[in-house]
C-alpha cells in the first residue's frame, strides 16, 4: 500500500470517528435536556402539592379567612 493510499484511509477513519463522536455527543445532549425537563416538571408538581397541603392546613385551622 503506498503512502498516499494510507493517508487517504487514515483520513477516512478520522472522519468516521469524528462523526461517531458527534452523534454520541448529540445523544448525550438530548438525554441531558430530557432529564432537565423531567426534573423541572417534577419540581412543578412538588410545588403544587406543597401549595395544596398548605391550603389544606390553612382551611383546617381557619387561617384561610
Amino acid at each position: 500500500m503506498d503512502s498516499q493510499n494510507m493517508s487517504y484511509q487514515a483520513g477516512q477513519a478520522k472522519g468516521q470517528a469524528q462523526e461517531k463522536v458527534s452523534t454520541l455527543m448529540d445523544k448525550v445532549s438530548n438525554a441531558a435536556e430530557s432529564a432537565q425537563e423531567s426534573m423541572q416538571e417534577a419540581g412543578q408538581q412538588m410545588k403544587a402539592k406543597v401549595q395544596e397541603a398548605a391550603d389544606a392546613v390553612k382551611n383546617a385551622t381557619g387561617m384561610n379567612k
